[in-house]
This record gives structure tokens, sequence and C-alpha cells, in this order.
């Protein structure tokens, strides 16, 4: 919006020749993510007496770390605060022409709206468990399919009615349609090498990588700061890969596919970046909010629609990978304690608790201490995913 202002008063007079450096896509991250930060900061204090007020609280499992009672009644839902300081800051800085801004926030506010269906059953009807998985994962399917459908044809075309175009002609042929180079699963640390997936392949894959993240970062969500702070550098490194892509000269310097106008995702992660550390002021141990599945459902599809524009899924893997640890540790706890009851009558766990922080709890770990070991590990597997920018 500002953007556009600029180019106005540029042509209305000669005199604002100096709005010219708003065309520059760094300046514009950097007042993204202060923009963010500065609104995070300032509203945190009113959100969070606003939800005390309306005693939105944090209802606590029953059969959950004892140490957690505590925190029963602190205000949830603070993810509301994350996804206005994101959505409010992205539509100031970025160029509101772009494509694959707008689907991007659409997929989180999507989402982010799943997550207050979810906390607010949770406070209403004071059910821990919320929604039913059921009727969550159906509308996270919904979201995840359309925004996939929507992508797997805008990755190569820069308008809205080519998108529609191909997919018209997608459907009259059977389903049959070629896609290009750029849309393949790219491996990395390999030089151009990459797997052709087909519309549908990149519709599942798209699917899985945006649902699924979404899911492990609520996961991953059990501790004071535990979250945030992994999504902010994970956000943080992702824009680089969409300022790389997004520049014909980088990219094809360091061999990635070029996709023209991912490059304006640096301002969204600029800004998921800001806000998440504005969050994460009132989110630290002791916890004044918790951000509740409104937020940590957001943030992971966020972070999975921009690595599939950027084509780096499986770079999202590696440098998310305590949500990918997180959300497997619950999946193998499920497995194995109904395999185990099946077989013997009576479930065993491979974990004393899941998900897996719980159990480094249980073990006798302090919570600080969980959470920042985990944000080490998250900053070491950012740099990793880092280094393939050059590494290959």
């Amino acid at each position: 919006m500002l953007m556009w202002l600029a180019q106005w008063l540029q042509s209305v007079s000669t005199e604002f020749g100096f709005f010219r450096v708003f065309q520059y896509l760094t300046l514009r991250a950097v007042m993204a993510a202060l923009t963010a930060l500065l609104i995070g900061l300032l509203a945190g204090p009113r959100v969070i007496r606003r939800l005390t007020e309306l005693k939105i609280g944090q209802p606590i499992r029953t059969n959950g770390m004892e140490t957690h009672h505590v925190k029963s009644g602190t205000p949830t839902m603070g993810g509301v605060l994350i996804l206005l300081a994101i959505t409010v800051s992205t539509l100031l800085w970025a160029d509101l022409s772009n494509r694959f801004v707008w689907i991007v926030l659409l997929v989180m506010l999507g989402f982010g709206a799943i997550g207050w269906v979810d906390d607010w059953r949770k406070v209403v009807y004071k059910d821990p468990n919320g929604m039913r998985s059921r009727e969550k994962y159906l509308w996270q399917s919904i979201v995840g399919l359309l925004a996939a459908l929507y992508l797997v044809f805008s990755i190569s075309e820069s308008s809205n009615y080519k998108v529609f175009e191909l997919f018209v002609s997608w459907v009259r042929s059977g389903l049959d349609v070629t896609l290009p180079a750029q849309a393949g699963l790219l491996l990395p640390f390999f030089k151009e090498v990459s797997y052709p997936l087909g519309v549908l392949g990149f519709v599942i894959m798209t699917y899985l990588v945006i649902v699924g993240s979404s899911n492990a970062v609520n996961l991953t969500d059990g501790l004071d700061g535990l979250a945030i702070m992994p999504v902010v550098m994970v956000g943080s490194s992702l824009g680089v890969f969409a300022y790389v892509v997004g520049s014909a000269v980088y990219s094809k310097y360091l061999l990635f596919p070029h996709i023209p106008g991912s490059g304006e995702l640096l301002i969204f992660c600029a800004a998921m970046a800001g806000a998440g550390l504005a969050f994460l002021w009132f989110n630290t141990h002791p916890a004044q909010v918790f951000m509740g599945d409104v937020g940590a459902l957001a943030l992971g599809a966020a972070l999975g629609t921009i690595a599939v524009i950027v084509r780096q899924e499986i770079v999202l893997a590696i440098m998310g990978g305590i949500f990918v640890v997180e959300a497997i540790s619950v999946m193998l706890q499920v497995t194995w304690f109904k395999a185990t009851k099946k077989r013997y009558g009576e479930g065993r766990r491979l974990l004393r608790m899941a998900p897996l922080h719980h159990h480094f709890e249980k073990i006798g770990w302090k919570e600080t201490q969980v959470v920042v070991r985990f944000w080490i590990v998250t900053m070491l597997l950012c740099l990793v995913g880092l280094s393939t920018l050059k590494l290959r």
C-alpha cells in the first residue's frame, strides 16, 4: 500500500523523488519487521488485558504435566496479536498486486480461523481437546487443497487469468498437463537436480507440506516461547530463499529456479519475524499469554506455503527439524501404544510423554532448559538449511 502511495507521489511531482527508496525490497522488509514489532509491542498489553477480561484462559489437560497446572487460566488465543501484526505490516509494505503475498495471507488467515474456532470451544465449553480431530482436519484439508490447486499453476504464471486458463486446460485434458521444470521437487546440496511431480503429485505434496507444517508447529507449542522463536528463525531463513529465487540474477548465479514475484514474500517473512519477536516479549517464561491454535496453526501453514512457493520443501523439513521431530514423536507414541495394547492388552509408551518436549521435562530438564536448547538446535538447523544456497 505504501509502495503504491510512493509511486503515486513520484508521478505527481519530482519533489517526491526521494520516495523512490520504497521500491527497494530490502528496505521495505526492514520496515515491515519494525512495523510488526511495534504493533505487537504496543497492542500486546491491551490484547492481554482484553483476553483476561473475557476470561479466555488456557485449560490444562488433567493428564498433562503436573508442573503446568499452575498455568491454568493464563490468557490464550494471543495468536490474534501475531496475525494482526503480520497482516497490517504486510498490507502496508508489500506490493499488493503480488499473487504470492495474497495466497500466503489467505492461507494463514484461513488456518487462523480454524484455530480460532478450536480455541473458542476450549474456552467456552471448557474442553481441553477443543475441535474434534476429524472436523479440524477436514477444514485444514479444504484450505490446503485449495491453496495447492492454485499454487500448482501459479508457480510459472504471473497472471491470475492465466492461472485460471491453465486450470481449465488441465481439466479438459483429462487432468494431464506438463508442468515447467521449476515446479519439480528440488534436492538440496545437488546442482540442478529436481524430480518432476506432475499436477497430482504437486498438489498432494503441497497439501501435505501445508497441513503437516501447521500441525507440527501446533504440537510444538507446548512450553513458554518454545514454538514462536523457531518460527521466527525458520521464517527469516525462508525469506532469504524467497529473495534469491525471486531475483533473476541471484537465482541464476546460485543455480536455483527463478520464480518471478516470489521475492515479495521477503516482506511477509520479515513481518512474521517482527510480530514473532513482539509476541515472545509476552510469551517468554513465565508466559503472560499463549498463542493458542489460532496462532500455531496459522504460522505453521504460512511457513509451509512459503516453502512450496520458493521450492524448498525439503529444506523446510531440515530447518524446521524441531517441528518434524515433535510431530513424529506423537505419531510414534500413539502407534506404539495402540500396537502394544492390541498385542499385550496394555498399552506401552516409547517416551515418558509426548510430544518430545514433555519427555525431556519428565526426565528432569527444566522448562527453560528445554526451550533454549530447542532454540539452539533450530538455529543450527537453519544454518544448515541456509548453507544449501551455496553448497550445491
